[in-house]
């Protein structure tokens, strides 16, 4: 799984002009599966999301975590997240194909859920647009 996760101070996903997910402060994250992906993946990347220590301190230094700032968790399905660049047109053939991705992106959602982070998020598979304010910015590459 590979997720670009973008602190905000808000965000949302619109699909066909209705809003379909929003959240103030907190992080947006755009989802890719990979064909080796597993329930297991999906357990520690969302894991590792709400422990990251990202949000400053009185300091001013990035150590706080998201549940200590009361934020709140989008995400955004993504498979171009997996797209090949070797020549002008991206490839797709490393994504996880959708009757296999789209099972552990609901399971992904339900880790998030389990671990007390309810996400907002758009619809797999859909056109969406997605609208965030970047808070920093501070955006990291994560990949399990």
């Amino acid at each position: 799984m590979r997720a670009v996760l973008t602190r905000v101070k808000q965000a949302s996903v619109t699909i066909d002009g209705v809003q379909m997910g929003a959240i103030g402060q907190g992080y947006l994250v755009l989802l890719g599966i990979g064909p080796e992906d597993t329930r297991e993946t999906a357990e520690k990347l969302a894991e590792k999301i709400v422990r990251l220590r990202v949000f400053e301190d009185e300091a001013g230094r990035m150590n706080r975590d998201i549940s200590a700032v009361g934020g709140s968790i989008l995400v955004v399905s993504q498979f171009t997240l997996y797209a090949d660049l070797r020549s002008r047109r991206p490839g797709f053939s490393h994504a996880a194909p959708p009757e296999r991705a789209e099972p552990l992106y609901e399971y992904f959602l339900a880790c998030l859920s389990d671990l007390g982070f309810p996400p907002e998020h758009g619809s797999f598979g859909a056109d969406m647009q997605v609208a965030s304010v970047n808070d920093g910015p501070v955006t990291l590459l994560l990949e399990m």
